[in-house]
C-alpha cells in the first residue's frame, strides 16, 4: 500500500525542524539549502523511475540506440549525472567534504539542465557537515512507492513552514494555500495563459495546475504560465517549486511596477497575485506615460494599492479573468482611488468580491478581500452585477493564530460564484447549495440581496466544517453604479 503523503511531509518536517533548532542558522538560511535537497531527492527518484523504464524498453529488439539525456528530457524528467545521485552522496566516505559534494551535484544538474541555470542553492558549508548527513539520510528514509505528487506537496509544505518561521519575510514568497485554490476555482483557468506579476514561489502556478488535473487534462499541454518577481531568492523558489511539480515557466525577476517584462497589455487569458499591501515610495513619474497599463491614471495618494489593479486589469485580453489578493481598505478607499474605481466598474468587468477573515495569513493578522475581475462579463446579462460575499466567519482555525478554509468551504464558495454564473456545480462533498439558491431566485434582489444567517432574514446554507450556531455568511448582489 503507497505511503500516505501527509503522514510523510509532517515527519519529514519535524526531523528536518529539530535539526534546524540544534544550529544556530536563521530560518532564511536553512530554508533554501534544505528545499534545495528536497529538490535534489525529486530529482533523483524521477530520474530513477524513467531510468527503469528507458532500461525496459532497450530492451526490445527494436530498440538498439544508446539512452542519453535527450531520452530523459523528452519525458519531462531532469537528467541527474552520477555525481548528483543521491545514492552515490548518501555513500561518500567519513572523510568527505559532504557540502563541497553537493555544491558540485547541484552545479552538474544545472549543467545537464539548462532551465535550472542559477537556480540550485550551493550554499552548503554553513549547514555543517553533521546536519548535512542527517538531512540526507531524512530525505532518503522518503518511501519511492508514495502516491501522488508527493515531492510536490512536500515542497509546498515546507515553503509554507519556512513562510511561518520567517514572518514578514515568508509573506512576501509565499500565500496560504487554501486561499490560492479558492482563487483558482473562481477563475477556473482550464486553457491558456496565465500571469502572476507578483509570483512569489508560484503557488498560483501550482494550484492551476491542480485545477487542470483535476478535470482530466494535462497542464503542461492546457496552462503556460508567465512570472515576474523582483526578489532573485525568490524567482529560483519559484523555478524548482515549478520544477518539483513537473512544470515549466517563464519566471522573469525584475520590479513589475516599471519593468513590463512580459510585455503583458492585452495578452494573458488569467491573471492571479498576491501583491504586497499598501506599498509607498513607488516612483510614479516614471509611470505616469504607460497608459496601456493604468489606463485609469496615477492614484494622487502615497499607495500602490490601485496600481497593481490596473496592472492585473490591463494584463487580460478581452474576454478572460483575474483574481488577485487585496487589502482591505482598497475597497472603498477615496479621493483618486476611488476615481480609478469608479472607471473599473463602469467597464463591467467587476465580478466577484470575497471578503476574508482575519489570521489566514502567517505574517499579519488582518483580513483581506479576494477581488475577481471578468473582462468579458460586460457582453452579459450580468454587466450590472457584482457577487458580493462575505466569508468572514468561514474557517476552520487551525491553531490559536491561524485559520484556513476546509476542503468543503473552498467548495462551497466557489459554487456560489457558480450559481451566480449559472455555471454547472462541482460537488465532490455531501453539502449543495443548489436548492438554497433556487429558492432565492424567486426573490427581488436587482439591487441589492442580503444574507445572514443568524439574523433570521434568508438564512445562507452553513458549509461543512462551520458551527452553525456561531458561524454566518453574507452575500450580497448588487450594481454600485460608479458610486464606489
Amino acid at each position: 500500500m503507497p505511503a500516505n503523503t501527509t503522514d510523510v511531509e509532517k515527519a519529514v518536517w519535524k526531523a528536518a525542524d529539530e535539526l534546524h533548532a540544534n544550529s544556530r542558522l536563521k530560518s532564511s538560511e536553512y530554508s533554501l539549502p534544505v528545499l534545495g535537497l528536497i529538490f535534489l531527492r525529486y530529482g533523483d527518484y524521477k530520474f530513477t523511475l524513467a531510468q527503469a523504464d528507458l532500461a525496459a524498453n532497450r530492451a526490445r529488439p527494436s530498440r538498439r540506440r544508446s539512452i542519453g539525456k535527450a531520452d530523459y528530457h523528452a519525458r519531462g524528467v531532469l537528467f541527474v549525472p552520477d555525481t548528483a545521485r543521491f545514492a552515490n552522496l548518501l555513500s561518500l566516505p567519513e572523510g568527505a567534504d559532504i557540502a563541497r559534494a553537493l555544491s558540485a551535484a547541484m552545479q552538474a544538474i544545472e549543467q545537464e539542465n539548462p532551465e535550472l541555470s542559477e537556480v540550485l542553492s550551493r550554499d552548503y558549508r554553513r549547514l555543517g557537515k553533521e546536519t548535512l548527513v542527517s538531512l540526507l539520510k531524512i530525505l532518503n528514509s522518503i518511501p519511492m512507492d508514495i502516491e501522488g505528487d508527493a515531492f510536490g506537496k512536500i515542497y509546498e509544505y515546507f515553503l509554507g513552514k519556512f513562510a511561518m518561521s520567517e514572518g514578514q519575510k515568508g509573506g512576501e514568497f509565499f500565500t496560504p494555500t487554501v486561499l490560492v485554490k479558492l482563487i483558482v476555482e473562481v477563475i477556473a483557468p482550464y486553457h491558456g495563459r496565465i500571469f502572476d506579476p507578483a509570483c512569489g514561489s508560484g503557488g498560483m502556478f501550482v494550484q492551476s495546475a491542480n485545477f487542470v488535473t483535476r478535470h482530466q487534462k494535462s497542464p503542461t499541454s492546457e496552462i503556460s504560465v508567465f512570472g515576474q518577481e523582483r526578489v532573485t531568492e525568490t524567482v529560483r523558489l519559484c523555478r524548482m517549486n515549478l520544477a518539483v511539480h513537473g512544470l515549466a515557466g517563464d519566471i522573469r525577476e525584475g520590479n513589475s511596477y516599471c519593468e513590463n517584462l512580459h510585455a503583458s497589455v492585452g495578452r494573458f487569458d488569467f491573471v492571479m497575485a498576491n501583491p504586497p499591501f499598501n506599498v509607498d515610495k513607488v516612483d510614479k513619474e516614471k509611470l505616469k506615460d504607460d497608459t496601456p497599463r493604468f489606463s485609469f491614471g496615477m492614484p494622487r495618494v502615497d499607495n500602490a494599492n490601485y496600481l497593481w489593479i490596473q496592472l492585473f486589469y490591463s494584463a487580460l485580453n478581452a474576454s478572460e479573468r483575474a483574481g488577485f489578493v487585496m487589502a482591505n481598505s482598497a475597497s472603498d478607499a477615496r479621493d483618486s482611488e476611488q476615481e480609478i474605481r469608479q472607471q473599473l466598474i463602469t467597464t463591467g468587468a467587476v465580478d466577484v468580491m470575497i471578503a476574508i477573515g482575519s489570521n489566514f495569513f502567517y505574517t499579519v493578522t488582518l483580513p483581506c478581500t479576494l477581488w475577481f475581475l471578468d473582462r468579458g462579463k460586460a457582453s452579459t446579462e450580468r454587466r450590472d452585477q457584482v457577487l458580493f460575499i462575505d466569508a468572514r466567519q468561514i474557517y476552520v482555525q487551525m491553531d490559536r493564530a491561524h485559520r484556513e478554509f476546509s476542503p468543503a468551504q473552498i467548495e462551497f464558495l466557489s459554487n456560489l460564484v457558480r450559481l451566480y454564473r449559472q455555471q454547472p456545480l462541482e460537488t465532490t462533498s455531501c453539502f449543495c447549495v443548489l436548492g438554497w439558491w433556487h429558492s432565492l431566485s424567486q426573490s427581488d434582489f436587482t439591487k441589492k440581496l442580503h444574507l445572514k444567517g443568524n439574523h433570521g432574514a434568508v438564512p445562507l446554507p452553513v458549509p461543512l466544517g462551520c458551527d452553525p450556531a456561531k458561524k454566518s455568511a453574507r452575500a450580497r448582489r448588487r450594481w454600485r453604479g460608479g458610486t464606489g
